[in-house]
């Protein structure tokens, strides 16, 4: 792994240690697993499809911390195939008062490629969504991967289901 990569990857960790330990007392993680489809933005790309699992906590009623992994496959025209693990932390800031409704999300990390010599790429992801009481949540977003000059990624939804642990 180049060092960059692990430079960033122990960069996100601090960072999400460091949040977690002055977390509010009184709010609780939450817990998500969600689906996420998309269109390639690469040439010949035809479907971007995964599955995450988030842990997200509380600074305050409208910031909160998300923590996200999973994995993602592309698949191409003509049959081919690559697929990423994504080590992703971030910021999530709901545009009401409450803590619900819309929201912003921006999150950055890792993502460890499954095909053989596809090494580790810096990984970006913006969002914009909406989370339903009910646990549900839905976002628009977009998921880039670069690696060596060489640029991936999609554009896509996230459906999620989410609760408190």
């Amino acid at each position: 792994m180049k060092k960059s990569t692990m430079f960033l990857a122990s960069a996100v960790a601090a960072v999400a240690l460091f949040f977690s330990t002055n977390v509010n007392a009184q709010s609780s993680p939450k817990f998500g697993v969600g689906l996420n489809v998309g269109v390639p933005t690469a040439t010949g790309g035809r479907l971007a499809i995964g599955a995450d699992l988030r842990y997200q906590f509380d600074i305050d009623r409208q910031l909160s911390i998300p923590l996200t992994t999973g994995y993602t496959n592309f698949s191409y025209k003509g049959g081919g195939n690559s697929g990423y693990i994504p080590l992703k932390a971030g910021l999530k800031y709901f545009f009401n008062e409450t803590g619900a409704g819309a929201y912003g999300l921006a999150e950055a990390g890792a993502g460890f490629s499954t095909t053989s010599g596809g090494g580790t790429s810096f990984l970006y992801s913006p969002a914009l969504g909406y989370s339903w009481s009910n646990g549900i949540d839905l976002a628009a977003k977009y998921e880039g991967l670069s690696n060596n000059g060489v640029s991936n990624g999609y554009v896509g939804l996230r459906l999620a289901y989410g609760f408190k642990l």
